[in-house]
């Protein structure tokens, strides 16, 4: 390339071209619009800043007939809009750098009410937990100023809940869908059914807001956690949050070397995260201890045993199954034995609800029993899901006895000393018992 410099020719490379057109020069900081436009503290007047301005606009915002500034008698040289420059004097500019300097800058905004935290929008809700029915019920009430997702510059948006850890299908909840607005109304109560004191102290909610797309798949808007220790049982706490974007998945095996200090923390999350695999649903169950129950004969005179006594199990319902099929559901029933059962007659069974996560069954099973046999044995209750053509599969089970330890012992002893009394608890669905073998 060829540039002609006076009667002198100079020769420019391209490379030299390009390096000049690419790197011009130092990048200057871009000026911001708070520059041209200062905020005053409430507390001074415009009078008492500049003296010699009380028209109140600055020295060079003011208008001025042949190009000048109010304040001064200087030439055009400042424009009509020019940021104020410490440099920048006038007659009677010694006032206003004065006052740039007792300029109050700050202010006190509201992390729920800031741009950046609103850009998303902000969701209410309730949350209660009832301790006598072991059941989180969740309101949806409104949302607020959500970001638009939609061509028309609205949304069409809707509600989901999940359980953390282990969010999964089976314990996912959602509202309805309300169409074209950024400020939608639910008002419509969720509920988590078998949630334990224990879940409530170590489960995250999380509440996500979505926009729903027929044409192709849903988008996501924002989402929100909530530990559920900060409710308190019996007591319903509204929330206003604000949503925000979901945070990135914890990645032990991207860690860095300058994070092997945390390695007590990743082992702990990993146990974690092998806790919840290891829960296959919740059941609900009710037992009860039938005593044998004896009339008087008054033609006798004589005591007649009108019923035998034994053991009467409930099976209630199932909450939050793991998915054995692939439509994400399951079509579940459930076994109950009475062992050790040499005989092989204790084995009884539900019906079986199709294609779903949370079946109700609400069906009860007699082992005619005396209290002193009662003792020894030891009551399984497993849960399936139905294939036609193959073998069933097993989702998990539980198993009540004098030998089993926590929940279900509390629950079995419970059930002997009240006698004829019915005692409903929740159990944690594992996929494995010790010392049983299941079988169809």
């Amino acid at each position: 390339m060829t540039v002609r410099k006076g009667n002198k020719r100079l020769t420019i490379s391209i490379q030299e071209h390009m390096a000049i057109d690419v790197c011009p020069g130092p990048i200057r900081p871009i000026r911001q619009i708070s520059a041209y436009f200062p905020r005053l503290s409430p507390t001074s007047s415009v009078s008492e800043l500049n003296p010699a301005n009380p028209s109140g606009f600055p020295a060079t915002l003011s208008p001025s007939s042949g190009g000048g500034a109010v304040g001064g008698g200087g030439g055009g040289s400042g424009g009509l809009l020019s940021p104020l420059l410490a440099g920048a004097t006038g007659d009677g500019g010694g006032g206003t750098l004065s006052a740039m300097s007792s300029m109050d800058t700050s202010i006190e905004i509201d992390s729920c009410d800031s741009d950046d935290s609103t850009a998303l929008g902000t969701l209410e809700f309730d949350l209660l937990y009832e301790r006598a029915t072991s059941s989180l019920h969740c309101t949806v009430i409104k949302a607020k100023g959500l970001k638009p997702m939609d061509f028309n510059g609205l949304a069409d948006p809707y509600v989901k809940l999940h359980l953390l850890p282990g969010a999964c299908k089976a314990n996912k909840l959602k509202t309805k869908i309300v169409h074209n607005t950024l400020n939608p109304v639910w008002n419509e109560r969720l509920t988590y059914l078998g949630i334990t004191e224990e879940d409530m102290y170590r489960k995250t909610l999380r509440v996500s807001v979505c926009d729903e797309d027929k044409l192709t798949h849903n988008e996501f808007i924002g989402e929100s956690r909530v530990a559920l220790r900060r409710v308190k049982p019996d007591q319903t706490k509204r929330f206003n949050i604000c949503l925000e974007h979901p945070p990135p998945l914890p990645s032990p095996s991207a860690m860095s070397a300058a994070l092997r200090g945390i390695s007590c923390y990743l082992r702990e999350w990993e146990s974690e995260q092998q806790r919840s695999l290891e829960e296959r649903g919740r059941l609900l169950l009710c037992l009860q201890f039938l005593p044998t129950s004896s009339v008087v004969d008054k033609a006798k005179g004589e005591a007649k045993e009108m019923a035998h006594g034994g053991l009467c199990v409930g099976v209630r319902r199932c909450a939050h199954l793991a998915a054995m099929d692939v439509n994400g559901f399951s079509d579940p029933y459930v076994k109950t034995y009475l062992k050790p059962d040499l005989q092989k007659k204790s084995k009884h069974k539900t019906a079986v609800i199709k294609k779903t996560l949370n079946p109700e069954f609400n069906e009860e099973f007699f082992y005619e029993i005396s209290f002193t046999e009662l003792s020894t044995k030891t009551l399984e209750v497993t849960v399936w899901d139905y294939d036609l053509g193959k073998s069933n599969d097993f989702i998990g089970g539980v198993s009540l006895g004098c030998h089993s330890q926590g929940e279900t012992l509390q629950h079995w002893i419970d059930c002997l000393k009240n006698k004829g009394t019915k005692v409903e608890r929740w159990h944690t669905l594992t996929n494995e018992l010790p010392g049983s073998t299941f079988h169809e």
